[in-house]
């Protein structure tokens, strides 16, 4: 008996030993630090559930140095299997080195249109390399409680948008609305990425920039600096130095009435706010009774295959997966604000998710202006649209100077501007 227990301990210990090998760990690079509980104990557990044998870890870097981090690691060759991608530029990049694979015969790539593909695919289309993930909406939030407080209700055109700030403003309760200079992308982001499309016209304009028929010296896109230089007014004492985290602050701690934004604030927002007052949000206005809203639906983050995975079938199985209805409705409501780019329709439950995401039934969508193509060459327009963005805001510059300076930047090396 002893000897037959021995021989069945050691079958069991070796075959247990089988069994723990075969287990593979799928390691996730990403910028999105906010919200790795959410992928550990949601998104995680519902896969690694179904595909037993199939670890993940999700490692995100800190959003500002993610790009960095990565591309030391995969030169190292010590970057993670799964790769969470930033659209247009930074991925197709990585795509062109051959740091990630070619996913163009995944099958889950049928569940999406062109239009979500299109962040990251060659400039021809005939490979698309990241599974698309989410997009995320640009408008302003307001705390509902102010405007009661005031009388006030959300504007629709341009001069509804100033009077509301004027009340705000003539009360002193209230900072009128919360933005600040000191880290540049916060002015161009939440700023003329937010209202450019009203003037420019969505992606009119946006495609007639990449063509070289509109310039930036053009009237659709010096009106959207001359209403950020308005904006001075009503951003409060310090604003020049106010950082992202204080104008969050500022807005959750009930101090500014509307924070101009995205719906990516909405899962952070939530829980800080915990009844305190109650959010809503509204579309940018547009310039006069009747016309066409836009809004920028841009399309925000993806996931791609290291080329160099020493797991790419366990990879391609997980890609599959971001690729369901089932990730898709899982993800947009575990982080609502972040809307789900799959073509099966996904029910969220968030009332200021849908709200924001029903902004599509009434507007015309588009992307930030700056992301495909024109932020290829030096200097880079992205980042030089922080800063004249942030400079007119202060006054340091003018509308007019500002789109100057942009567009000789861009003439200097886009051959269709020159």
């Amino acid at each position: 008996m002893t000897g037959t227990f021995r021989l069945a301990l050691l079958a069991s210990t070796v075959l247990g030993g089988a069994a723990a090998a075969q287990d593979v760990t799928l390691t996730i690079e990403s910028w999105r630090n906010d919200d790795l509980q959410i992928w550990q104990d949601t998104i995680i557990p519902a896969f690694e559930a179904a595909n037993p044998g199939i670890k993940v870890d999700f490692a995100p870097s800190a959003p500002a140095e993610y790009n960095a981090v990565l591309n030391s690691k995969l030169d190292a060759g010590s970057a993670g299997d799964l790769i969470t991608c930033r659209p247009f530029e930074a991925s197709l990049e990585l795509f062109s080195k051959g740091r990630i694979a070619d996913l163009s015969d995944l099958a889950a790539m049928a569940n999406f249109p062109d239009v979500a593909k299109s962040a990251w695919q060659t400039d021809d289309g005939a490979a698309t390399f990241c599974v698309p993930m989410a997009s995320v909406i640009h408008g302003f939030m307001y705390n509902k409680t102010a405007f009661d407080e005031l009388g006030l209700t959300p504007p629709k055109t341009v001069d509804e948008f100033y009077a509301v700030l004027d009340r705000i403003k003539e009360d002193e309760t209230y900072i009128p609305m919360a933005m600040g200079a000191a880290d540049q992308w916060e002015a161009a982001t939440m700023g003329y990425q937010n209202i450019g499309p009203t003037y420019w016209k969505g992606e009119e304009g946006r495609k007639a920039l990449i063509d070289g028929s509109q310039k930036l010296t053009d009237e659709p896109w010096v009106e959207p600096f001359r209403q950020l230089a308005k904006w001075r007014d009503y951003l409060g004492d310090g604003f020049e130095a106010q950082t992202y985290p204080d104008s969050q602050n500022l807005f959750t701690l009930g101090r500014a009435a509307i924070y101009p934004t995205g719906s990516w604030e909405i899962g952070v927002f939530g829980p800080q706010i915990a009844g305190a007052f109650e959010m809503g949000a509204f579309p940018p206005p547009v310039a006069a009774e009747g016309d066409t809203c836009y809004i920028s639906d841009h399309t925000d983050i993806a996931m791609g295959m290291n080329a160099g995975t020493e797991h790419p079938e366990e990879a391609r199985k997980f890609l599959e997966w971001v690729g369901s209805a089932e990730f898709a409705t899982l993800y947009a409501n575990a982080l609502p604000g972040f809307f789900s780019l799959n073509a099966t329709a996904v029910e969220m439950q968030d009332p200021l998710a849908q709200e924001f995401v029903s902004w599509r039934e009434t507007c015309e969508p588009t992307i930030r202006s700056t992301y495909q193509i024109l932020s290829r060459g030096t200097p880079n327009l992205e980042n030089e649209t922080w800063n004249a963005s942030a400079n007119v805001i202060t006054g340091a510059e003018t509308p007019e100077e500002a789109a100057a300076r942009l567009q000789q930047g861009l003439a200097s090396w886009y051959e269709p501007q020159k």
